[in-house]
């Protein structure tokens, strides 16, 4: 156990430079912006792309389909370091591997995968992954959005919600049923152009957190695709859909490590230069016992993460276990980072000259998305109960 946890925590050569240059990245090209497109609610479009002439979107994909074959252990030390600035731009990097692209690679055609993958890790093109429906939430196999098929072609009705990019995307992954009596067994999974007949897109506007994301609704009213746009064979969607859990969730954990590192760094500096009775508050106990608690969750959190890449590495196939806990820590550790850091900047944590409200209004959606915490509690506690199988090795 003690070689695991040193190798975990080992940086390579190449793992460190990459690290450096993420944070050479964000501190020259995001920081200085990063306030203002949250503001405006705008896509950091022109910082993305200049990420993807770094080869940073999707850099675990293979070389053949553009990628730069990264283990995952150093993607996931990529998107910290990212996110400790912008989060938004670290769910961009993860992406093409993750909630948009996870499945295309596992179950699509090489044509298929060239013809959507490569573009995005170029920053060509952008997408996101409509699963999300008004009334199913997690239950990803209880849709009512359904599909039927019709001569070469697909006829797709329904709705989805809580849909990010709808500002950008090119396309959408989204996921249908021919029946939803087969549950799972009948859904199919399409890529489906932004520019379809019958596709309406739905922004909602003013949200409380990931307020660059351009989240909403896609309603599909006889979107009609051909059936070279459907991933994995019929009744595979629900396949293709949880292709990208166990990455979309290292992403989210990731991302949230970056953020509480942020509350960190914002908290140790401000706790160093806000003077109280003549001394830095930082020399306050109370202020002291707020920041190893900060500390503590986050280091535990970079933890877990960086086991769960790991299990990735290892080729683990459904490392769920490791995805909950690392999910489930970071965000939580994230959220209390952020209370406490609002909590030390006092009057000023709710301004808008310290970015520590922001950081707040994030970590309360951190745990929301990619299966609400409620959820990987219980899963946490029924893998310690022996009614879930253990799921890495």
């Amino acid at each position: 156990m003690k070689n695991e946890q040193a190798e975990l925590i080992a940086d390579t050569a190449e793992r460190s430079a990459l690290r450096d240059a993420a944070r050479r990245f964000a501190a020259n090209e995001i920081a200085s912006q990063v306030a203002e497109y949250d503001r405006a609610e705008r896509f950091p479009l022109e910082i993305v792309r200049q990420a993807a002439g770094l080869g940073w979107l999707g850099a675990v994909i293979e070389p053949e389909f553009g990628g730069t074959g990264l283990d995952w252990v150093s993607f996931a030390t990529l998107i910290e370091e990212i996110s400790r600035v912008c989060h938004v731009v670290g769910l961009a990097l993860s992406l093409p591997s993750g909630l948009v692209g996870a499945g295309i690679l596992e179950y699509g055609t090489e044509e298929q995968k060239r013809r959507w993958i490569t573009p995005l890790l170029r920053g060509e093109t952008f997408a996101g992954a409509g699963v999300t429906e008004p009334g199913s939430g997690t239950d990803v196999a209880n849709m009512a959005t359904t599909c039927r098929r019709d001569g070469e072609s697909y006829v797709i009705n329904g709705a989805k919600a809580w849909i990010s990019m709808l500002d950008i995307g090119d396309w959408f992954i989204t996921f249908a049923t021919l029946d939803r009596r087969l549950g799972r067994e009948g859904v199919c999974a399409f890529v489906v152009p932004r520019d379809a007949p019958g596709l309406t897109l739905r922004p909602y506007k003013n949200k409380l957190g990931f307020r660059p994301l351009a989240t909403g609704d896609l309603v599909l009213d006889d979107v009609r695709v051909g059936a070279e746009n459907r991933i994995g064979e019929e009744g595979q969607g629900y396949a293709v859909a949880m292709a990208a859990v166990e990455t979309g969730r290292l992403s989210v954990a990731a991302r949230a490590v970056g953020l509480g590192q942020a509350c960190i760094d914002a908290s140790t500096a401000y706790a160093r230069q806000r003077r109280v009775m003549g001394q830095p508050i930082g020399r306050f106990q109370l202020v002291q016992s707020m920041i190893t608690d900060m500390v503590l969750g986050v280091e535990a959190a970079r933890y877990f993460v960086a086991r769960l890449a790991a299990c990735k590495d290892r080729g683990v196939p459904r490392p769920r276990r490791d995805a909950s806990l690392a999910k489930l820590q970071a965000t939580e550790a994230a959220m209390s980072a952020a209370t406490s850091a609002v909590q030390i900047h006092g009057a000023y944590g709710v301004s808008e000259e310290y970015p520590v409200a922001r950081y707040f209004r994030d970590a309360k959606v951190f745990q929301i998305i990619e299966g609400n915490n409620q959820l990987h509690r219980a899963m946490v506690a029924e893998y310690a109960l022996g009614f879930r199988g253990h799921s890495h090795a």
